[in-house]
């Protein structure tokens, strides 16, 4: 795949057809890419090998891995790859913004989740997927079966954003469901109290589970760019700001920027890992986080 590179742009892959096709893409772009581009720690055999250590047999050393690479690998077996993974991604109507030229945080949650899915099914992982936004939408238990990923893309591609966030009260009810440990990934943009919400990515920690938090923002919330008049509509509550942007967005700036850093310090503080991330970014940045938390479950 010599464009592998184009099919990790949100932009690119926003434009085909359907949500299957989108996460096929992505995923075989972003193994494509550790071919070519190999990232600190991966193989690209990493669902079914794993590095040589002391005390492993050698019969079990893959010797094609070593020749091509001139590193030792052995080959794992299945109950060793196994893990499961919750998905959980937020459908909230703050979620549909977009600004020019961009994708939408929802459609950008989407497909990374969609991704993700893919990818874990294929590495024989168990994958669940949960949606909220006031409430839980749609909740699929962790199944590794691989016609499953057809009920996660389908729930994805029906879903559409709508309604206040409950993020806080949303994942403590999830946690409660999941009863084995897990590596949870919740996807959202965390326009809540950032206090709840931390204190909810925790209760996930209660039972052992490791977090990965991605915080998915459009380039416009952060910098505030926009023109020198601007109506501005609250897409949960419809109230609407007429308002010249540069004349507050200094102190619009400020105040976000403390939002970001106090939920990033909180999840550091609990042990969990934070990644904030734009949706005009490319795709495998989110995945190589992800697959890096995986390693340590």
């Amino acid at each position: 795949m010599k464009d592998y590179k184009k099919y990790l742009d949100p932009k690119v892959v926003a434009k085909l057809a359907n949500i299957e096709l989108i996460s096929k893409l992505v995923v075989e772009g972003f193994i494509t890419g550790l071919h070519h581009s190999p990232f600190h720690g991966f193989s690209v055999e990493f669902a079914e090998h794993r590095p040589y250590r002391p005390g492993d047999e050698i019969k079990y050393l893959d010797w094609k891995v070593l020749a091509r690479s001139d590193k030792y690998f052995v080959k794992q077996f299945e109950e060793e790859t196994n893990t499961r993974v919750m998905i959980i991604l937020d459908s909230s109507a703050s979620m549909k913004y977009a600004s020019e030229g961009n994708i939408s945080k929802y459609e950008y949650g989407s497909f990374l989740a969609a991704s993700l899915a893919l990818l874990m099914i294929q590495q024989r992982d168990s994958v669940g997927l949960a949606l909220y936004d006031s409430q839980i939408k749609k909740f699929l238990p962790p199944n590794s079966r691989p016609s499953y990923i057809r009920e996660i893309l389908k729930a994805l591609e029906l879903n559409k954003p709508e309604n206040q966030t409950g993020t806080a009260n949303c994942l403590n009810e999830i946690a409660e469901r999941i009863k084995k440990r897990s590596l949870i990934v919740v996807i959202s943009d965390f326009f809540d109290n950032s206090e709840d919400v931390t204190k909810a990515l925790h209760h996930f920690r209660h039972n052992n589970n490791e977090v990965i938090a991605f915080q998915v923002l459009d380039d416009r919330e952060v910098d505030f760019k926009f023109g020198k008049s601007a109506t501005f509509v609250d897409l949960e509550t419809k109230d609407t700001l007429l308002t010249h942007p540069f004349h507050i967005q200094k102190s619009y700036e400020t105040s976000m920027n403390e939002f970001i850093q106090k939920l990033k310090s909180n999840c550091l503080i609990q042990k969990i890992d934070f990644n904030q991330i734009s949706t005009s970014t490319p795709f495998d940045k989110a995945l190589v986080s992800f697959l890096n938390k995986r390693k340590k479950v």
